[in-house]
Formats: C-alpha cells, structure tokens, sequence
C-alpha cells in the first residue's frame, strides 16, 4: 500500500514540476502578438473584429495589460496593453487557411472571430449557432495569434500591414 501512495504521491509532484516549469519556459519564451482581418470587409466590420479580437486577448491574457494610471490632473486612465499588436490584412481564405494551421502548434493561440456573429441577435444565440458550425464552413472575418514570437512569424511574416 506505501509503496502504491508512494507512486501516487512521485507522480503527482511530478505532474507539478513539469506545470510549473511548462509556465516558466512560457515566460521565458519571447511573445508576440498579430491580428489578421480581411480588408474586404466593410470598414466598420473591420475595426469591430479587431477591437473584439483585442478584447478576448486581453481577457485571456490579463498579464499583458498595463496598470491604470493617471494624468497630471489626476484623471484615471486605465491600462491598456504593454505590447505591440500590429493589425494585418489578408483574404478571408488566407485567414482561413492560418487559422487552420496555427491550430496545429501549441506555442501559438489563436483567436477567431466568425460571420456567425452578424447572423444572430445575442450572444446566447451566437454560442448556439457555433455549437452547430464547423471551421469548415465558418467565414473568418479576423484571427488573433499569441505565442511564441518564431512561430507567430511562419504566418505573419509576408502578410502586409492593414493601411
């Protein structure tokens, strides 16, 4: 029986150790961040998928946010990100395609924003509608990649800055 716990107990430091050192060779990693949209959209449909792909990112990593601060008359202004995010502009098959393959790495998020947002009314019905959809035959309007800065780079790195 000891020597059952004893297993137990080795695993379960293990699995610990390789968490935490997972989380600081993450760190030590060298981030970057891009956002893709499709310049075919209209122009208020563009600068919405960024801004909506901006906010998930920062909700999914708060870490990358700036404190708030405050002017010389003492206004509050909260904090906004700490790193560069350059908005990039590629065709809705292109982003397709990037999406697909980036899904394929761990070093890199990806986050997606879809047509399914503009063919419902809430956002109740937006998780429904998804539930039943497939990247398949989802039309990409933008995509987000977070992680590391080398493999970001494999997608990004011919795509032409969104003007």
């Amino acid at each position: 029986m000891a020597s059952l716990y004893n297993t137990f107990f080795l695993e379960h430091v293990l699995i610990i150790y390789m968490e935490n050192f997972a989380k600081k060779e993450k760190l030590k990693m060298k981030m970057k961040c891009v956002v893709i949209v499709d310049p075919e959209l209209p122009i208020g449909l563009v600068a919405n998928t960024a801004s909506i792909l901006g906010c998930s990112l920062g909700k999914a990593h708060p870490e990358i946010n700036g404190e708030d601060t405050f002017d010389k008359n003492d206004q509050f202004y909260p904090g906004i990100v700490n790193i560069p995010i350059p908005i990039l502009k590629a065709d809705s098959n292109k982003i397709n395609e990037i999406h697909r393959q980036a899904n394929q790495y761990e070093e890199i998020e990806v986050i997606s924003f879809v047509d399914v947002a503009k063919q419902v009314n809430n956002y109740e019905e937006y998780k429904t509608k998804l539930k039943q959809s497939t990247d398949e035959n989802l039309n990409f309007w933008g995509i987000c990649l977070y992680g590391s800065e080398k493999k970001v780079n494999n997608f990004n790195g011919s795509l032409p800055m969104l003007r």
